[in-house]
């Protein structure tokens, strides 16, 4: 060193290269430093950006429990002041002024800081979740350090937690009425259930809208949606706070009933319910009517496994719908016999549709002024390979449940349209058109295929419907029967009388003929009130320009009292029981007329079958057959 100092001292020009490199030296360090703290103070700025835009509060403490760094979020998420919250702020200062802010109240404040204490002593990550006053939720996450400090994350969870709570709701609700789903309902069962095998009884209630669809098809899903909201609303107001109602879909609903004393009960919620339901709605500026029909079963008495009790509850409900619906049927262990053979019945029934199991019969209807023949009825028969001839009464109403009436009624149409336009003179056919039929908008284009196809004139078609069509006062079906009136076809009333509101179906549409009910002419010769009703319904015809026809009229009596009352035509087992195709052209290219020529060309035979058959004593078992 000494040795350099000398060989620089001796020569000066060698001095000045000395100080040149030193001070490039000590520039070159100058530069390095600024470069390093620019760099330190742009990773410190991008660290504060980052800290601060965090969706998280950060919170950093030395091991004395001082405040190192917050960011901003951490701030806003708890509403505190920035002059507060800074570095150096020690917790217990930070809790107080959380406990001003209104964060964190006194008593929580206290259980605050024994849990930190806690979670700093056990040197681990560790998560709590705080709820805040305003409803919040907050999770808070502590990451011990090396040197005794600790670093807290602060995420606000409160719009997480609301969805999932919302889809763990839709998981167990019905999106359209907001009641208890099919899912809710039964892990409802298996807690009540857990009491019911202790000593205590429950009731499942089952229940659906009697033609729904025919209102959704009518008004549109939207009314539909509505009514069904309507319904549900009702139905929950009948019931007690211990029990719960669910939408099982469509227009299916359940009831849970607990706390049960005695059979009544389930009966008299039943009653309540329904006549709630029944009550008629006001849905867009639409006057809606439904019904219900209810079936009801019991545990421990008809079993203690939800599916099975909704199953009988189900059983039960068809059984009420089978008995004329609006009503209400408890389970019993032979309804599971009844369905086994109902739906026996209605693979049989497919089966004679698709094999062409299944014929026409015709009875005549005579004029009574000219004792002629003007038209025939067409009666359904199914004479079933095994069971031998089953009962319209037996038959349609599957075929009405099932849908299979839509086809069957075309067949019927076809068929009866075909055979009278093989019929001499001007001789019509009247065919049966059930409620269900009548509100399928496609009843108009069947009807003039049928006659297009037979070539059968529209004014020899009479449809015969009952108050069943009108009963919903749907324009829809008023517009039909306008459009297939307009085509030259007859629309008559059939079962005249037999309904609350007969008279008033007659103002709603002008009809060519009222048939009489049999259970009227039954009476006919021997009861006064018969006899003045009967005579009532033919004044009111003659002024309306409406034939009437007697129906059921089997005795002599009976027939010399209709001509008397002023009914225009009869029918009934008197003049002719129902036959066969063949038969009816034998009859009719005859052209016997009258009592006598009908006695002399068909022998009574088979009455007695007949009347079995066609139901006599039950109009609805006419109504298609």
């Amino acid at each position: 060193m000494l040795q350099s100092l000398a060989y620089v001292a001796n020569d000066p020009s060698r001095w000045l290269v000395l100080v040149v490199i030193v001070v490039c030296c000590l520039a070159i360090a100058g530069l390095i430093g600024a470069f390093a703290y620019r760099r330190q103070r742009e990773q410190n700025s991008c660290l504060d950006t980052a800290i601060n835009n965090m969706s998280q509060g950060l919170t950093m403490f030395d091991k004395s429990g001082r405040l190192v760094l917050c960011n901003q979020r951490y701030i806003e998420l708890y509403g505190l002041s920035p002059e507060v919250v800074r570095p150096g702020c020690t917790v217990g200062r930070l809790v107080e002024h959380r406990v001003e802010t209104g964060s964190l109240s006194v008593k929580e404040a206290e259980a605050y800081t024994d849990y930190r204490r806690a979670a700093v002593a056990q040197d681990r990550i560790v998560s709590n979740i705080a709820e805040l006053p305003d409803g919040r939720t907050i999770v808070v996450t502590r990451r011990p350090m090396k040197d005794g400090g600790w670093v807290a994350t602060h995420d606000d969870i409160t719009a997480r937690r609301q969805a999932e709570a919302q889809v763990a709701h839709l998981a167990h609700h019905d999106a359209l009425t907001g009641l208890p789903n099919r899912v809710r309902l039964r892990e409802q069962m298996d807690t009540e259930l857990a009491r019911v095998r202790r000593g205590q009884y429950l009731a499942v209630l089952f229940f659906d809208l009697d033609d729904f669809k025919s209102i959704n098809d009518g008004h549109g899903h939207a009314v539909g949606d509505k009514l069904l909201r309507a319904v549900a609303d009702r139905a929950q107001g009948c019931l007690r706070e211990t029990d719960t109602i669910a939408r099982f879909g469509g227009d299916e609903f359940a009831i849970l009933q607990t706390g049960i004393d005695r059979p009544s009960d389930p009966a008299a919620l039943a009653a309540r319910v329904r006549e709630a339901v029944a009550q008629p709605y006001d849905i867009d500026g639409h006057q809606l009517f439904t019904d219900i029909s209810i079936g009801i079963s019991l545990a421990p008495n008809d079993g203690t496994d939800p599916d099975q009790l909704l199953k009988h509850a189900d059983l039960a409900m068809y059984e009420a719908k089978s008995h004329g619906r609006g009503t209400f049927r408890f389970f019993e262990p032979a309804m599971n016999a009844r369905v086994k053979e109902r739906r026996t019945l209605e693979l049989d029934l497919r089966n004679a549709i698709a094999n062409d199991g299944l014929e026409l019969y015709y009875q005549p209807i005579l004029d009574l002024e000219r004792d002629e023949i003007r038209s025939c009825e067409a009666l359904l028969r199914w004479h079933h390979p095994e069971r031998g001839p089953v009962s319209p009464a037996e038959f349609i109403p599957v075929a009405e449940e099932t849908g299979l009436i839509s086809v069957l009624g075309e067949w019927i149409l076809n068929k009866a349209c075909s055979a009278a336009a093989s019929w001499p003179g001007d001789v019509s056919v009247a065919v049966n058109v059930s409620s269900i039929q009548f509100k399928n908008q496609s009843l108009l284009l069947k009807v003039i295929k049928a006659l297009a196809v037979s070539g059968l004139s529209a004014r020899r078609l009479h449809l015969e419907i009952t108050e069943g069509v009108l009963m919903r006062d749907d324009e829809t079906t008023l517009a039909t029967l306008h459009q297939l009136r307009e085509l030259g076809v007859r629309i008559v009333m059939d079962d005249f009388g037999t309904g609350y509101s007969s008279l008033t179906y007659l103002r709603s549409f002008p009809f060519d003929k009222i048939k009489i009910d049999r259970s009227f002419i039954k009476d006919v010769s021997e009861m006064d009130d018969a006899s003045a009703i009967v005579r009532a319904i033919t004044s009111l015809a003659s002024s309306l320009n409406m034939t009437t026809t007697a129906e059921g009229v089997e005795t002599q009596e009976q027939l010399a009292k209709i001509r008397e009352l002023g009914c225009t035509e009869m029918q009934g087992y008197l003049f002719s029981h129902p036959m066969t195709a063949e038969d009816t052209i034998r009859l009719l290219l005859s052209r016997a007329g009258g009592v006598a020529g009908a006695e002399r060309l068909l022998p009574r035979i088979g009455r007695t079958d007949e009347r079995e058959m066609t139901g006599t004593s039950a109009p609805a078992a006419r109504m298609h057959g």
